[in-house]
C-alpha cells in the first residue's frame, strides 16, 4: 500500500494501480473515452489527463501508476481547459448528425461535450463526410465519419475475440479504422459477434435496424407475426428503461410485445429445451457408439462462423443441432403451423436476440424445415427497446404477463442458456439422467458456472467419466481448441460461446458506458437474474417440460429421429477467410 493525495485529501491505495483506479476507489470520477479495462489501456484519447506534482505535463490517469507520496489534482482549470480542447479537436472531425445518431442520448462523446460546456456539439462537428458508410455486412454498418479513433473496436476484435479484422489504417492525419487492404467488412473473416458495437463510445458502428421491417409485417393483415425472445433478453431489456443491471423483466417484456401487435408471443426457452433434448441425445449416442469427441455446442452463431473460418478441421466435432432460435423457427412453421391451420408462407417469424450474429444465421443454408426460412427477421435487445419507445409504450408501468402456449413454456434449464456454462449445465441435467437411467440426478453443476473465460470439470455419471470445458470469448475458444488439437487436453463435451460471459454480454445487448463497464461486472449481474429464476422454478430439466413431451409424442417421435433430424439439425462447411461474401 502507498499513501497519496488526490485534490488535497490523503488516501491509502494499493501500490502500482493506476491513478484512474485510485480515484475511483475513493469516489472520484475521472472521464475517459478510449479506456476499456484489460482490453484497451493505451492513454490515446487524453480525456483522462490529470496533474501530478513534479510531472512536466499532464498525464493520462488510465495508464499512470501511483507511487508513495504522489500528489494528484483531477479538477483544476488547466485540466478542464485541456479536456475541453481535446473534445473540440475530436469533434472537429466528427460527422455533424448528432440529432439523428443511433447513439444520441447514450453517446459518451455527446455526454462529455455537454459536461465541458460545448453546448452545441454540432457546431464543432466536421462539415463533410470523408468516408463512405460500409453497409456490406448482413448484421452491421460502419461510419468512419463519426469515428474518434479511440481504438476500442479494434482492441476488442483482436484481444477478446481473436479475430482482428478491423484496425488502424494509414498514419498521421490519414489514420482511420478499416479492414486490411480497405476491403469491405463482408469481404473479411468477421464472425458477426457485434462486440465492436457494444464498446464503441459514439455512433460509428451499429447493428442494422430491422425494427421497421417488423412493424411493416405487423401492419400487414395477410401476415401472422410471431415473436420469440431469447433467455438473456429478460435480464437486460430493463436497462434500456433505467432499471438496475440484472433486473428480470420477463412479464413486462411479454406485455410490451403484445402491445406492439404481435399475434403470438413465445419464449425461446422452449427452443432451448428442445436443443437440449437433441444435443444431450447426440452426446449420449457419440459416447456410447464411438462418435467424434469432444462434441462441441452449436448454439452460438458467432462461434459457428469462427469455427467454419478458423477451425474447419474441427467441424465434425460440432453438434449438428440448430441453435434454439432456429429450432424454434422450424417447429413454428411445421408443427405449430399445422396445428393452427396456418400456411407457413404467411407466418412471419421474428426473434429478439442478444446477438447480432443471429441476423447472419437466419440466412444460412440448411435452415428451412418447412421449405421457407425458419426465421424471417432477427432483432437485438436494443432494436426492441427502440420499437417500444417509438410506440409510446410506458414500459416501467406495464403489467406482468405470460408467454403464449404451447411454445411459451420453458424450464429453468432453458433460462440459464443465456449465461456462459448454462448450455453445459442444462445438457448435463438431462444427460445425467439418461446415462445413469435413474431419476433424481444432480440438478446443479456449479463448477461450470461463473464468468471466467475457461472452466473445466469432470463428472462421474454412472460408470462414465464426462470431462467438460466451458469457454466464452473467442480468444479463450482458441486456447481450448488448440489444447485439444495438440493433445494437451482430453474432453468429452465443450461449450463455446462467442461473446465473453455468454449471451448476457452479446453484441446486441444494451449499451453501457465505459464508466459502468470498467467498474461493474455486467456479465455476472445479468447472469444472476437467470440463475435466480431457475433456482425458484419447479420445472428445471428440459426433458420434463410437458410441452416438449407433447411435441415428441405428436410430431418428432423421439430425440434423434428422422423427423427430428429434418427439422432440428443442420450442416456446416469450411469457409475461406477472404471469400465469404457468399453465404
Amino acid at each position: 500500500m502507498v499513501n497519496i493525495k488526490i485534490n488535497g485529501m490523503p488516501y491509502t491505495v494499493p501500490e502500482g494501480i493506476s491513478i484512474l483506479d485510485a480515484a475511483k476507489q475513493n469516489g472520484i470520477d475521472i472521464p475517459t473515452l478510449c479506456y476499456l479495462r484489460d482490453i484497451n489501456e493505451i492513454g490515446a484519447c487524453r480525456i483522462c489527463v490529470v496533474e501530478v506534482k513534479g510531472a512536466r505535463s499532464l498525464v493520462a490517469a488510465c495508464v499512470y501508476p501511483v507511487n508513495e507520496g504522489m500528489e494528484i489534482i483531477t479538477n483544476s482549470e488547466k485540466i478542464h481547459e485541456s479536456r475541453k480542447m481535446t473534445l473540440e479537436l475530436i469533434l472537429s472531425n466528427h460527422e455533424k448528425s448528432c440529432l439523428f445518431c443511433v447513439r444520441s442520448g447514450s453517446c459518451e462523446l455527446q455526454k462529455l461535450a455537454q459536461e465541458y460546456g460545448l453546448d452545441d456539439p454540432m457546431a464543432w462537428a466536421g462539415e463533410q463526410n470523408r468516408y463512405e458508410i460500409d453497409e456490406s455486412a448482413v448484421h452491421m454498418w460502419r461510419n468512419n465519419n463519426k469515428c474518434i479513433l479511440c481504438r476500442r473496436c479494434s482492441a476488442v476484435c483482436a484481444k477478446t475475440q481473436a479475430v482482428g479484422v478491423i484496425g488502424a489504417n494509414n498514419r498521421g492525419f490519414k489514420t482511420h479504422i478499416g479492414q486490411a487492404f480497405e476491403l469491405d467488412l463482408a469481404e473479411v473473416p468477421c464472425v458477426s459477434c457485434g462486440q465492436c458495437i457494444t464498446v464503441c463510445p459514439v455512433g460509428a458502428i451499429g447493428e442494422k435496424d430491422d425494427g421497421p421491417k417488423v412493424t411493416a409485417a405487423i401492419r400487414d393483415p395477410e401476415k401472422f407475426v410471431c415473436v420469440q425472445t431469447a433467455p438473456s433478453v429478460r435480464a437486460t431489456l430493463g436497462e434500456e428503461f433505467g432499471l438496475p443491471v440484472g433486473t428480470n423483466v420477463e412479464g413486462k417484456m411479454a406485455a410490451a410485445l403484445r402491445r406492439l401487435g404481435f399475434d403470438k408471443v413465445f419464449d425461446t426457452d422452449f427452443g432451448a429445451d428442445l436443443t437440449i433434448m437433441e444435443e444431450a441425445n447426440e452426446l449420449v449416442e457419440r459416447v456410447k457408439n464411438g462418435g467424434k469427441l469432444p462434441m462441441i455446442t452449436s448454439c452460438s452463431p458467432g462461434w459457428i462462423n469462427f469455427c467454419e473460418m478458423y477451425y474447419p478441421d474441427m467441424l465434425e466435432n460440432l453438434s449438428s443441432c440448430k441453435s434454439p432460435q432456429q429450432m424454434f423457427g422450424g417447429i413454428l412453421k411445421t408443427y405449430y403451423a399445422e396445428k393452427a391451420g396456418i400456411d407457413p408462407k404467411k407466418i412471419v417469424s421474428v426473434s429478439v436476440m442478444p446477438c447480432t450474429a443471429k441476423k447472419y444465421e437466419i440466412g444460412r443454408a440448411d435452415q428451412s424445415a418447412a421449405g421457407v426460412p425458419d426465421l424471417d427477421i432477427s432483432i437485438t435487445t436494443r432494436e426492441l427497446a427502440r420499437m417500444i419507445r417509438r410506440a409510446g409504450i410506458d414500459f416501467a408501468n406495464l403489467p406482468e404477463e405470460k408467454f403464449d402456449s404451447p411454445l411459451g413454456i420453458g424450464s429453468g434449464a432453458g433460462h440459464i442458456f443465456g449465461a456462459t456454462g448454462g448450455v453445459m449445465e442444462a445438457a448435463l441435467r438431462t444427460a445425467a439422467e439418461w446415462i445413469t437411467g435413474q431419476p433424481g440426478a444432480p440438478l446443479e453443476f456449479h463448477e461450470v458456472r461463473g464468468t471466467e473465460g475457461v472452466k473445466e470439470a469432470s463428472y462421474k455419471l454412472g460408470d462414465l467419466e464426462v470431462k467438460v470445458a466451458v469457454t466464452s470469448g473467442l480468444v479463450n475458444a482458441r486456447k481450448v481448441l488448440d489444447a485439444v488439437k495438440n493433445g494437451e487436453k482430453d474432453y468429452t463435451f465443450i461449450e463455446v460461446m462467442a461473446c465473453p460471459g455468454g449471451c448476457v454480454n452479446g453484441g446486441g445487448q444494451p449499451y453501457q458506458p465505459a464508466s459502468v463497464r470498467n467498474f461493474t461486472d455486467l456479465k455476472a449481474l445479468r447472469a444472476k437474474a437467470l440463475y435466480d429464476e431457475d433456482a425458484g422454478m419447479e420445472l428445471r430439466r428440459s426433458h420434463e417440460n410437458p410441452a416438449i413431451k407433447k411435441l415428441y409424442e405428436e410430431f418428432l417421435e423421439k430425440p434423434g429421429s428422422h423427423v427430428a433430424h429434418k427439422v432440428l439439425h443442420t450442416t456446416y462447411k469450411p469457409r475461406k477467410r477472404y471469400d465469404i461474401k457468399e453465404k
